[in-house]
């Protein structure tokens, strides 16, 4: 077929056409509104999209200024192609000499579903053959292929056989906006994080000057969105990119007077943008939230600052707005188990100090939203992806406590004045145990440890802060009383403490598994400093299972540092090397520290440093060496070098392992005899072994240690458990061992 003298046919501006929007699934009827009040003509609403009528201009509009649309296609022509061959027949008769010069650039993308044709890059390959063939006849050229940012793309969408081919005249995803020049671990989509706004109502909260935080902020999405939406500006602004630039209808004038228009608005409407907060406890994430704003030309009003969820508060001089929060769900970022601490905090911290703020949240499990401790007065479904979330709304404050009310029935809102018995307990405890810690000069120490049956809680005082655990509850209490016992704790402790919110720390402690016990469980806190018999230890709060400092075996690191001069110290499972400042401060001649997590290796690195120190992670050199491996397979290396032996060894032993970096699994009452019978291939002859454990009911095998490893042994835990720890049996097991008597 000759088509060299085909007539041109190409459509003025004033033409109407057929235009269609996908978008995240769950916000399609934000998007039909914005279609509409862009001046989009016959909109309906399909799933994960809509679809509307409008002039070219329109279009461009839309692709200005859509904050949830996800593209902006032009359909070019729909026809039934259950073949390839019909599939390039009807793409042939697409007359793409009036869309795209053969200087040009092209590609193709293909969305197949319930069609005789199943290869997305089959079909669009057909496509493109018809194209470049048709613009061989037409044009005596071709143009090239260029798969990511061409000059034009073509979308074929084929579904129960019928073809709809279409130019993207947004290019690329309007979702990238174009100012995340700094991206982050799992980051929300830019047309989400707007939809999540639009649906918190936060156009009508930004109106009346209220403010807009974000407390997990990541790389900044969600405040960004926040202030484009409050000060009008069209979100397309910061793009460099359109797959409308080089198609050859594209009218260039129209899209100019367009984005003139949305800089003069813009510009009008800067000064009514409210205060936007935002705070994350990673630093690196801080760093590209502030960088991203940047990006954008707003960091005068997007504040950002390094701040963990436990500080949650309102901004200095804010009495007013919506918090939104996007914590991780268990996916790409934590676990489920990890993070019910983390929701139970936000929900905390919300009711504790949000007074008569609205608040969104998004969750992707029931049982973690339930943690939050609030009842939402509305919900949402979404998608983040693939994943389906919900986005719940709050209305803190006094509306809050009456749905409290009304959902726990017959039970009263627990308060200070209605936990009398903890309150006495802790009174009690504080004024018994701060005699004791003041006179050993004592500042971090265990306050509280379950001591009633209704208040399953652990309270920690580290110096000027303090730190309260939660074990998880029996299936068999109801959420609702133990959140209500959760409150009066907090109440009652910060009260007796005289602290603020910022310095009352909270985490679920439950039972761990494998090498669950050690690995990070949210992005929360940040390292402190504690001090123990003159020297300084680094301390997390919030992230870890533990704090990175073992309160019940205080006695046994001094123990360490009592018998550590001009001593070679051997460290297994080190953790964060704590006892190891204990052996080098009391004057050990060098020291080996050995633990499959290079964070805590880092850590304990730090801990030395802190006092004066120097650790090396060199594994074959440095006084004081700090050595990331499985201890047993470390143990049986060294076993082979003669000069590799150790005058005092402490191991402080895990329940139970299972690291990825393992081979096998280590089980302290299965194994405990093969660990410490290859610490005695490494004991020098008058060598000391400090054992520990805390796993309850263990059953050390005295008989086959004294036959397989020659060590005798002597059980010192009553000596070793410190009087804070005393209220409760076997906070752990503690012996010496010897090769002779």
């Amino acid at each position: 077929m000759d088509l060299s003298s085909t007539p041109s046919a190409t459509p003025s501006l004033t033409t109407v056409r057929d235009f269609f929007c996908p978008c995240p699934l769950g916000v399609e009827d934000l998007l039909a509104e914005e279609l509409r009040g862009i001046g989009a003509e016959a909109v309906s609403v399909t799933r994960a999209g809509a679809r509307f009528r409008g002039t070219i201009e329109t279009a461009l509009r839309v692709c200005l200024w859509s904050r949830v649309a996800s593209r902006v296609l032009l359909q070019l022509a729909t026809f039934e192609a259950p073949s390839p061959e019909e599939l390039y027949a009807g793409a042939l008769s697409i007359p793409w000499e009036e869309h795209l010069d053969v200087s040009r650039t092209l590609a193709v993308q293909a969305n197949l579903s319930a069609s005789r044709m199943t290869h997305n890059v089959f079909a669009a390959l057909k496509v493109k053959d018809a194209i470049v063939d048709r613009q061989r006849e037409a044009c005596g050229g071709r143009s090239s292929i260029r798969p990511v940012r061409p000059h034009v793309k073509v979308d074929l969408h084929l579904r129960r056989d019928l073809a709809t081919v279409s130019l993207d005249l947004s290019g690329e995803a309007l979702s990238n906006r174009g100012y995340r020049v700094q991206g982050g671990e799992a980051p929300l989509r830019e047309n989400l994080a707007a939809a999540v706004l639009l649906r918190a109502g936060w156009q009508e909260i930004a109106r009346r000057g209220a403010s807009l935080l974000d407390p997990m902020c990541g790389t900044g999405t969600l405040l960004i969105e926040g202030a484009l939406i409050a000060g009008e500006i069209a979100p397309g602004l910061t793009r460099r990119y359109y797959g409308f630039i080089g198609w050859k209808q594209f009218p260039s004038e129209v899209w100019s007077r367009a984005v003139r228009e949305a800089e003069i608005h813009a510009a009008a409407k800067r000064p009514q943008i409210p205060r936007i907060v935002g705070g994350d406890a990673d630093p690196r994430a801080v760093a590209a939230a502030l960088a991203n704003a940047a990006a954008t030309g707003l960091t005068d009003v997007i504040e950002v600052d390094g701040r963990s969820i436990t500080e949650l508060a309102p901004p200095v001089g804010v009495e007013d707005g919506l918090v939104v929060i996007n914590p991780p769900y268990g996916h790409r970022m934590g676990r489920n188990g990890d993070l019910k601490a983390l929701y139970t905090t936000i929900g905390l911290r919300l009711r504790q100090t949000f007074s008569g703020w609205r608040a969104a949240v998004l969750v992707e499990q029931d049982d973690l939203g339930h943690r939050l401790g609030l009842r939402a007065h509305k919900m949402h479904r979404l998608y983040n992806g693939a994943l389906p979330v919900r986005l719940l709304h709050f209305n803190v404050g006094p509306a809050a406590v009456r749905a409290r009310k009304e959902g726990a029935a017959s039970h009263k809102v627990a308060t200070h004045a209605d936990a009398p018995d903890l309150r006495n307990r802790l009174r009690k405890n504080l004024r018994h145990l701060g005699r004791w810690a003041r006179r050993e000069g004592v500042t971090c120490y265990r306050v509280y440890d379950r001591d009633l049956p209704d208040y399953n809680f652990a309270l920690d005082v580290y110096e000027d802060w303090a730190l309260l655990q939660e074990y998880d509850p029996p299936s068999e209490i109801e959420q609702a009383a133990a959140r209500r016992r959760r409150d009066a704790a907090f109440a009652v402790v910060r009260e007796l403490l005289g602290l603020e919110q910022s310095q009352l720390f909270f985490r679920l402690r439950e039972r761990q598994r494998g090498s669950r016990q050690y690995t990070r469980r949210a992005l929360l806190g940040e390292l402190r400093e504690a001090r123990e018999g003159g020297l300084r230890f680094l301390v997390n709060p919030s992230d870890y299972l533990d704090t990175g400092l073992f309160l019940d075996q205080r006695i046994t690191r001094s123990l360490v540092r009592e018998q550590a001069q001009g001593r070679r110290f051997l460290n297994l499972f080190c953790y964060t090397a704590t006892a190891t400042v204990c052996a080098v401060a009391g004057g050990a001649v060098s020291s080996t520290s050995v633990d499959l997590s290079r964070t805590y290796l880092a850590w304990g690195k730090e801990n030395l440093a802190l006092n004066g120190y120097d650790g090396s992670m060199d594994p074959r050199s440095g006084t004081h060496r700090l050595v990331q491996s499985d201890c047993l397979r470390w143990l049986a290396g060294a076993a082979g070098e003669r000069n590799t032996r150790f005058d005092l060894v402490y191991a402080d032993v895990p329940t139970f392992s299972n690291s990825r970096q393992m081979e096998g699994t280590f089980d302290v009452q299965r194994d405990h005899v093969t660990l410490l019978a290859a610490v005695a291939g490494v004991l020098a002859p008058e060598g000391v072994v400090l054992f520990s454990t805390n796993k309850r009911r263990f059953r050390l095998d005295e008989e086959r240690l004294l036959m397989e490893a020659g060590l005798y042994v002597r059980d010192i835990t009553a000596r070793t458990i410190p009087p804070d720890f005393a209220r409760r049996a076997a906070a752990h097991r503690c012996w010496i061992l010897h090769a002779s008597r």
